[in-house]
């Protein structure tokens, strides 16, 4: 009896403030996908990797200033979900918000493991051992007040924030030959095979992969319902954070690639180790570590809030089951956080268990799901500001060359899964996807229909 029923609404206390919703923001995208993952990037693409981090990053900035502008055109609907349903209908929120949960329940599944490896080189336990630790430690930390969410969120966000500025500096120093032996930063991006090593196709190819590293500020939308001015909050962090993230992730690629040729990044090992060992900075690996281990903590932190926020929405649009709208007296959805907690167990389990079949198969359908999610974002702004325009109030909307620029972003996302298609390692991933997401749809009619 510690819950105490609240009326069907996502909006909690205002516990959140400005600072802990940027830092939210970007814990959710600035993970062990830029600090690790991007070394494959590097290694598959050269220099030209570059490009496909341009072209990402304009396409995140483009949907998350539609997203703001919706939010400033007609503020407190809640999270982008809602704009969705809005705009697009009942089934259009009901296959938003379920893939959106689905994908961030897998990677709470994938980043305890991810975690737990880390930990493992200074705990010496079953990796299982250490995953469902780390979701009961930060299931803990969400049954709290928000407020309490958003300090730790942004303190472990500040960490990977401090780390990428300080890495950049130390870089900029050594290229500019003011420490260590210094670079030719204009070598390392024509020799070793030039700017395109593996020609255009391998920038196209590595879009998807990308892409998917780069997602996740839309977060804001959620976290700014929890704050003192949730419309004022949601339209400033969606007018900056895509820049953001687009800026950190390219001016560390970047240093990276003007220490250190290209060839000498090696897939599965952080490039920022590679290139700080070539700086001469001692400690680098351990640095390092610590660096991703706080990376993978705080995207685990928002995977567990956003999940527990998405059902706790769906709940109260009547596409989940009432009692997950329920908050405990600290404005925690105590019940939705527990439902997406056992769900992020059960991931970690099955990559331990069957990692070549059912963790395959939830990786493959929830792979390209939230690129189902932003192309029904951009649907759902084009619905909204056309009719605005109809009723003669487009007070909000300002983005240049509507529709055009809307369709381009569309085709885009349709150009991504192609690209998928074509190659054999993503195939499996579109095709599962797509079938992901037409089932959902499928249930969401099934429903419409029941309730006719």
């Amino acid at each position: 009896m510690v819950e105490q029923d609240s009326a069907p609404t996502t909006t909690s206390a205002a516990g959140l403030r400005n600072r802990h919703i940027a830092m939210i923001a970007l814990g959710g995208v600035i993970g062990a996908g830029l600090f690790v993952g991007s070394g494959a990037a590097i290694a598959a693409t050269g220099p030209a990797v570059l490009l496909a981090f341009l072209a990402v990053g304009a396409l995140v900035i483009l949907v998350m200033r539609m997203l703001g502008e919706m939010v400033v055109a007609s503020p407190g609907r809640g999270s982008f979900v809602e704009y969705i349903r809005t705009a697009c209908g009942d089934r259009a929120g009901f296959t938003a918000g379920w893939l959106y949960w689905f994908f961030w329940v897998v990677v709470l599944g994938s980043e305890a493991i991810a975690g737990a490896i880390v930990i493992q080189d200074w705990v010496r336990l079953p990796v299982w051992v250490l995953a469902i630790g780390l979701i009961i430690v930060l299931k803990l930390i969400n049954f709290a007040a928000p407020r309490v969410f958003g300090e730790c969120e942004f303190w472990l966000s500040l960490v990977k924030v401090v780390s990428i500025i300080a890495f950049v500096l130390v870089a900029g120093l050594y290229v500019l030959h003011l420490f260590g032996p210094g670079t030719v930063p204009i070598q390392n991006f024509v020799g070793h095979g030039g700017f395109f090593p593996h020609g255009f196709v391998a920038v196209l190819s590595i879009i998807p992969t990308i892409l998917f590293t780069m997602m996740g500020s839309e977060i804001a939308t959620v976290a700014a319902a929890e704050s003192p001015e949730p419309g004022k909050n949601v339209a400033r962090v969606t007018r900056s954070i895509g820049t953001r993230v687009t800026l950190f992730y390219l001016l560390s690629v970047t240093m990276i690639l003007m220490v250190v040729p290209w060839t000498s990044i090696v897939p599965g090992k952080s490039p920022f180790v590679t290139a700080m060992d070539a700086m001469g900075i001692p400690g680098a690996g351990l640095l390092m570590r610590i660096v991703v281990l706080s990376a993978i903590v705080s995207c685990l932190n928002s995977s567990m809030y956003i999940t527990s926020r998405i059902l706790t929405e769906l709940a109260a649009s009547g596409d989940a089951p009432s009692s997950l709208v329920r908050q405990s007296t600290a404005d925690a959805p105590r019940m939705a956080i527990v439902v997406s907690s056992v769900a992020g167990t059960l991931v970690a389990f099955s990559s331990i268990l069957a990692p070549d079949t059912i963790f395959a198969f939830l990786l493959s359908c929830s792979g390209g799901v939230i690129l189902v999610v932003y192309s029904m974002i951009v649907a759902a702004y084009i619905k909204a500001r056309s009719a605005a325009q109809q009723a003669g109030d487009t007070e909000g909307y300002t983005i240049p060359f509507f529709p055009y620029c809307n369709y381009v972003a569309l085709i885009a996302v349709v150009f991504v899964f192609l690209a998928m298609l074509l190659n054999p390692a993503e195939r499996m991933t579109a095709v599962a996807s797509i079938g992901t997401s037409v089932v959902c749809y499928a249930l969401a009619s099934f429903r419409a229909g029941r309730r006719a």
